[in-house]
């Protein structure tokens, strides 16, 4: 199965605007470090209040899950748009098989067809 021009344009608008709902997301308490996809999340101000200063590093240990959760997200995205690129955009990594375009409409940047 290879897919048609109009379906890949569809799933390449749909990526590009994943990667800039996820690149939005990060921005929010993350700082792009320069790297491709690399984020690195900013730290409140620390003031004199022990109270604030907990609820702070709750936040900043909360943020640290959730930006290695989206910059995986955003990893997939990157690299499915540069498979995409390269010609081999909808082969499943574990078994060299087609994707189904119903699960790559579902999640434009599978990497299996499982």
């Amino acid at each position: 199965m290879t897919l048609d021009q109009a379906t890949l344009a569809t799933l390449k608008e749909k990526l590009v605007a994943e990667k800039s709902r996820l690149e939005s997301e990060l921005g929010r308490f993350a700082s792009a470090t320069g790297a491709e996809g690399s984020y690195e999340t900013r730290m409140g101000d620390m003031g004199t209040d022990e109270d604030e200063n907990a609820s702070e590093v709750e936040e900043y240990v909360d943020n640290l899950g959730l930006e290695q959760n989206l910059e995986a997200q955003l990893k997939d995205v990157h690299d499915a748009l540069a498979k995409m690129e390269a010609g081999t955009y909808g082969v499943c990594e574990a078994t060299g098989q087609p994707i189904d375009t119903d699960r790559l409409m579902a999640y434009p940047a599978a990497r299996t067809a499982l």
